[in-house]
């Protein structure tokens, strides 16, 4: 499950923690837009469930320099260690220059140099390097963690996506429906042992259909206008189906874009339902070849009138199977 869940405050975050626990849930994951940073609800959850494994998806290998990530993911290693897994990726222009004011240059070097000097640094080597996109000049942890963590990166075309597959442990896919997933993979090349395939997964558990696609085609109209994503899907075959959505958030007609985007692209990226038919779906994404399914939870009516109590029964219902018992 992504974390922290909407609604309930970090500090009360020890019982959705518990409840996740309870229903079945083995991983909680973070992500960093604008809400919580990356590894803040980790660290909670480290000390609160001791069992859970934790991971980022993902901390931007832009916002923080690279000493500072090396520090981060060593201290989350450390508080839980065997349990922690370091999800990075590039991110977005938006995120990184409009909203914290570095430079996005050289996405696919940065983040493949980011990889290498983690690699190392997470070792306890002292790394004095001269990479493409930035220079170390002898850095060694203080605290190497006595388990280094797995590295995943977030990949969506062909060159990062052959990236993760030759160097890092295991690759976070996200905004992809299940039919999308074998294209992707197809793409990593001959994976390791122990390699993981992560992917990020909207879930928007209603039955109310028509608030369940406008949701999802505010978020599609957020996310797939941004260049990489936009790229991404023309990659997976929908430039026909989203080019009017395109066409009309270039010429500014925000609402018009919105109404452009197909069911069917809707229905794919966002699943909705009930939490029955939602883990049903969640399913086709394990069948068709990831590891580890990551829901991402959209509110929904239900949860917005019925508040905490009735998030933490929901997170019950998509971690039971049809018996009730643990997934």
């Amino acid at each position: 499950m992504t974390v922290p869940l909407g609604g309930i405050a970090l500090a009360h975050h020890d019982a959705a923690y518990a409840a996740l626990d309870r229903a079945g849930f083995t991983d909680v994951w973070s992500s960093e837009v604008a809400g919580t940073d990356a590894f803040t609800p980790l660290a909670l959850a480290a000390a609160w469930q001791p069992r859970m494994r934790l991971g980022t998806a993902i901390a931007p290998v832009f916002t923080r320099g690279p000493g500072l990530l090396a520090m981060s993911a060593a201290a989350l290693a450390e508080a839980a260690p065997g349990r922690f897994t370091l999800g990075i990726g590039a991110s977005s222009p938006v995120l990184v220059r409009d909203w914290n004011a570095v430079p996005f240059d050289e996405p696919f070097r940065r983040t493949r140099d980011m990889l290498r000097f983690l690699r190392a640094a997470l070792h306890g080597q002292t790394v004095d390097q001269a990479y493409d996109t930035f220079t170390i000049r002898r850095f060694t942890l203080e605290r190497p963690p006595a388990v280094p963590p797995p590295i995943l990166l977030a990949a969506l075309r062909p060159g990062m996506l052959r990236l993760a597959g030759a160097e890092a442990d295991g690759v976070i896919l996200n905004w992809l429906g299940a039919d999308d997933v074998p294209r992707a993979l197809a793409e990593l090349g001959e994976r390791r042992a122990g390699f993981e395939v992560a992917a990020r997964i909207f879930v928007c558990p209603t039955e109310d259909t028509a608030y369940a696609r406008a949701l999802g085609r505010r978020l599609i109209t957020n996310y797939l206008t941004v260049g990489a994503y936009a790229e991404f899907h023309r990659w997976l075959g929908r430039g026909e189906a989203l080019g009017p959505m395109w066409a009309a958030w270039a010429a500014g007609d925000r609402r018009g874009a919105s109404a452009a985007v197909p069911d069917d692209v809707v229905d794919a990226l966002v699943l909705h339902g009930s939490p029955q038919r939602c883990r049903a779906e969640v399913r086709r994404y394990a069948d068709a070849g990831v590891d580890v399914p990551i829901l991402a939870l959209l509110p929904t009516p239900e949860g917005t009138a019925g508040g905490a109590t009735a998030l933490l029964d929901l997170i019950a219902q998509l971690g039971a199977d049809p018996q009730g018992a643990p997934a």
